[in-house]
């Protein structure tokens, strides 16, 4: 039988950081509010779990109504719980982080959203709710976690030069790294797999190409390979 509470319960939601990353910058992707509260203004995409989903659940739909997004890299961040962080009621947020591939993906506004786009991560503009902080606190997860594991391959294509790689970790760290020592550290891990194929359609000399080996790493990581960078 149904049980009753005597406490009023407050709402479950879930709002996702998402980044990317080109050639110049690290990205985050933001919706445009199509509703009140906060209508027109940009925000991170999210919404209300709803009965008998779980916050995982609730953000990989989310993430694809609003913005087209399936088959992403998905974390959990924390739980943003503060009385006033919502002008509708007493709104409680498992926030996420995600990692994406820009080229796999092209983002689509639906929903309640009336736009989606890509903000590099210095040029934010201000955003809804208390989503500023919940970008702050995924963009610092996001500089630690990628020094002690290699979630950073999830933002690049499966096939790239050792440029990019350097270029990733150099925007996502906000510092510059020294090209050999990188290279050197990295491919004496060894977790890339060198490929028979090089750049095409450049107008600079065409660089090997490599990929993330995700079988050797963990196999690596039982031997007791200690991933940082």
């Amino acid at each position: 039988m149904p049980f009753t509470y005597d406490y009023p319960r407050p709402a479950l939601a879930v709002d996702c950081v998402v980044f990317g990353l080109d050639e110049e910058d690290l990205k985050v992707l933001l919706i445009r509010r199509g509703q009140e509260p906060y209508a027109g203004r940009w925000a991170l995409p999210g919404g209300f779990v709803r009965e008998n989903e779980s916050p995982a659940a609730a953000a990989r739909r989310e993430l694809h109504e609003e913005a087209g997004l399936r088959d992403v890299y998905l974390e959990q961040l924390y739980t943003f719980g503060a009385p006033g962080r919502d002008p509708r009621g007493h709104v409680i947020s498992v926030a996420h982080y995600a990692l994406v591939r820009l080229s796999d993906h092209r983002v689509a506004a639906a929903t309640d959203a009336s736009d989606a786009a890509w903000f590099g991560t210095d040029d934010l503009p201000r955003l809804a709710f208390d989503h500023g902080a919940i970008f702050e606190m995924a963009h610092a997860r996001l500089r630690a976690k990628v020094r002690y594991q290699p979630i950073g391959f999830e933002l690049l294509p499966e096939r790239f030069p050792l440029r990019m790689l350097q270029h990733l970790y150099e925007v996502v760290l906000d510092r510059p790294l020294d090209k050999r020592n990188f290279r050197k550290k990295v491919l004496e891990m060894g977790i890339l797999e060198e490929l028979d194929e090089v750049e095409t359609d450049v107008s600079h000399r065409a660089a090997r190409l490599y990929r993330f080996s995700k079988a050797r790493y963990q196999t690596l990581t039982k031997k007791g390979l200690n991933f940082e960078l």
